[in-house]
């Protein structure tokens, strides 16, 4: 099957007729072909969108949000070939993207849709000048939305959603890894109603593709996610032409947990926040920090429990581990394991490639418990984004504070304790932009999304891509 790029309403060719293999990463094999487009590609969908933003920008707010709405309800309608879909090209389980991930889609639109009905600006008197200020909050016009293979429908939503809900026309690009559900999308738009123009949706390359959304010098926001390294190379491009940006970038997220924790919910929560998705989630909780009283009672459970996940075919239902998303990525994780014991690590379950019947060339590696003695490692400092997780003990607070934070990023934390003065304190010494107490992945889509340091800038969620999508003008106007 051959993907096309979706603009002006159209499905096209890449104009340079230039194509890239689409892997299925459960059997290893190709099973479609993307377009590998070009600059002249982006430019195309920049006029679509620019030419669309005029109507868009200045439809009415019961409209868009009919539209969203409608988009959010036929991918409901839509799950099933969508979560085939996804599983397919992502390699997760089918139940997973069932569950979770396509439902998330159709929420995005839904809250957007709702959102912006109830997004409003500010009024201030100015008593005694005979003065009154109010603050518009107006669609920036063509805005860049470029999203990862993690979570490829969840997190594509997550940005066009808010992006043209608030008036603004969108040039897209999935992750090349991952692109049959953006491509899905593009038809749901057009039956429901969408404006042509207002999304355009061009696959590639990061290198070619991204790089020329990134340095196109009239799309003037980016919303990005994906890896750090990339997240600085789109800021040294973006940043020197004045572009708003969203960067949501890597995470090595500390699993603090005391010995006052709720054992059994803390222990089975901990099994998914290490290995959701195939530890595949920025949010995964890769660094488990575990109070020194029960560390060894933990290793024994956790190990156990962890080797119960069952590791399949993603399409049969019953499997909790599927396969990584690419030969590439399946190595670079590999490549960590590979590294423990001359790290001073001691693999304690995992770490080898598995074989599975009727898919001997997919992309299957077990979950992988390493117990490592010094947060320095590179185990615990680099973002391996896989099914491996490190483990150490620490005495007392102070230690497990400054271990979560002794690293470069700051996405999240997840933090198990029953002590309401150590929950207070650990949420504001913590240096990520979310804290997760007694729980993990508990999303309320209102609130503010992000990390710090080196895991980006901005947030994302609720009103606060509602105003990173829009630019604030202040009227003041004096009168006798």
């Amino acid at each position: 099957m051959k993907i096309q790029n979706y603009i002006n309403g159209e499905f096209l060719p890449p104009i340079a007729n230039g194509w890239i293999d689409n892997y299925n990463p459960a059997i290893g094999e190709v099973y479609g072909q993307i377009p590998n487009s070009t600059k002249e590609d982006v430019e195309k969908a920049y006029e679509a969108a620019e030419n669309a933003f005029a109507s868009w920008s200045n439809t009415t707010l019961a409209t868009r949000s009919k539209i969203l709405s409608k988009i959010a309800e036929l991918i409901k309608e839509k799950l099933p070939l969508l979560a085939a879909a996804e599983s397919k090209d992502n390699g997760k389980p089918i139940s997973l993207a069932k569950t979770i991930d396509i439902p998330r889609a159709a929420a995005n639109f839904q809250f957007y849709a709702n959102a912006i009905t109830q997004f409003s600006s500010e009024a201030h008197e100015s008593i005694g000048l005979n003065a009154v200020n109010f603050t518009l909050r107006q669609p920036i016009g063509v805005v860049a939305c470029i999203s990862p293979w993690n979570l490829p429908l969840y997190l594509f939503t997550w940005k066009i959603a808010p992006a043209i809900a608030s008036g603004n026309c969108v040039v897209a690009k999935p992750s090349e890894i991952t692109p049959m559900t953006a491509f899905l999308l593009a038809e749901i738009c057009n039956e429901a109603g969408l404006p042509k123009g207002v999304l355009n949706i061009v696959h590639g390359l990061g290198t070619t593709t991204g790089q020329a959304i990134v340095e196109h010098p009239n799309i003037k926001a980016i919303s990005f996610t994906g890896g750090t390294k990339t997240g600085a190379h789109i800021a040294s491009v973006a940043a020197p032409m004045f572009k708003k940006l969203s960067l949501e970038l890597g995470g090595k997220n500390p699993n603090i947990i005391f010995a006052d924790c709720d054992y059994e919910k803390m222990l089975a929560t901990t099994v998914r926040s290490s290995f959701a998705n195939q530890g595949q989630i920025c949010l995964c909780g890769s660094r488990i920090l575990v109070e020194e009283k029960i560390y060894e009672k933990f290793k024994k459970d956790f190990i156990k429990k962890v080797s119960e996940l069952k590791i399949g075919n993603p399409s049969e239902e019953n499997i909790h581990i599927g396969a990584l998303v690419s030969k590439e990525h399946l190595e670079k994780v590999k490549s960590y394991i590979d590294i423990a014991e001359d790290e001073g690590g001691k693999v304690l379950f995992g770490g080898n490639k598995v074989t599975i019947i009727d898919c001997e060339n997919g992309y299957y590696l077990q979950p992988t418990i390493i117990e490592v003695k010094s947060n320095k490692c590179r185990l615990n400092q680099e973002e391996i984004f896989g099914p491996v997780v490190t483990i150490m003990p620490f005495k007392i607070d102070e230690e497990a504070l400054q271990l979560a934070n002794d690293v470069k990023y700051g996405l999240s934390s997840t933090l198990w304790t029953n002590n309401l003065k150590r929950t207070m304190q650990f949420s504001k010494q913590l240096h990520t932009g979310i804290v997760w107490v007694n729980t993990w992945m508990l999303r309320d889509l209102r609130t503010p999304f992000g990390g710090q340091k080196a895991s980006g800038i901005g947030r994302e969620g609720g009103f606060e891509a509602l105003r990173f999508f829009t630019e604030p003008k202040n009227i003041c106007i004096q009168y006798e």
